[in-house]
């Protein structure tokens, strides 16, 4: 399992404003959108593509297309819904699913309470949307979901992480069979998470003020 943290300049001054708890709830929605656009660059370098040619108004040129079936875009509901957009505006042929769930806040379990994926996710490249990865349950309990339907190559993507949540995802995936690909794309590491399972410094609740809760 690989974990990569960006350090672009531009997406460090946008998670800042995105941290600042004076930013309106219409500059974070914006801020999350663009975030992902500048992330989902770096998480589709290695996309699959065919080689084609075109013709063009003055000769054939080589190209490439991406490969079919398309990339699947998961955004694991409530929160990762609001990095949808950021996603699709950068492939807008992907196929979309949905993913709920839910961390029970005294145990921090995730459970699935919905879902709206292909059955088959054999040779399916998955991209899973979630803002924060804390103690990492809920995208344990996600990616094993997807493996479960077939999938063998899953890309998610974070705003703000933890080195608790990186490292319970390495615990769970480190020694998965080498047929399986499965890598970490954050914004940022923050340092620790509290007593109450938040990340520090961190950004609050990612899905409150995605959608004005506070």
């Amino acid at each position: 399992m690989k974990v990569h943290v960006s350090d672009h300049p531009l997406i460090t001054h946008k998670v800042t404003v995105l941290r600042d708890e004076k930013t309106p709830t219409s500059i974070f929605r914006e801020l999350i959108s663009e975030i992902v656009t500048l992330l989902a660059y770096e998480a589709t370098r290695e996309i699959k593509t065919t080689p084609t040619q075109v013709r063009t108004p003055v000769a054939m040129a080589d190209g490439a297309l991406l490969t079919k079936p398309d990339p699947v875009v998961i955004p694991i509901l409530r929160a990762g819904l609001g990095m949808l957009d950021g996603m699709v505006r950068l492939i807008p042929s992907v196929q979309v699913g949905f993913l709920g769930m839910v961390r029970d806040e005294e145990t921090l379990q995730a459970s699935t309470y919905a879902n709206r994926l292909p059955s088959d996710l054999r040779g399916r490249q998955c991209f899973l949307l979630d803002p924060m990865l804390a103690t990492g349950g809920t995208l344990v309990a996600a990616i094993h979901y997807l493996l479960d339907l077939g999938a063998s190559d899953i890309t998610v993507i974070c705003i703000i992480s933890s080195p608790e949540g990186v490292a319970a995802l390495e615990k769970e995936f480190g020694d998965l069979d080498s047929s399986i690909t499965i890598n970490i794309l954050t914004a940022a590491l923050d340092t620790k998470l509290n007593e109450k399972g938040y990340i520090v410094p961190g950004l609050g609740d990612a899905g409150d003020r995605l959608y004005g809760v506070v």
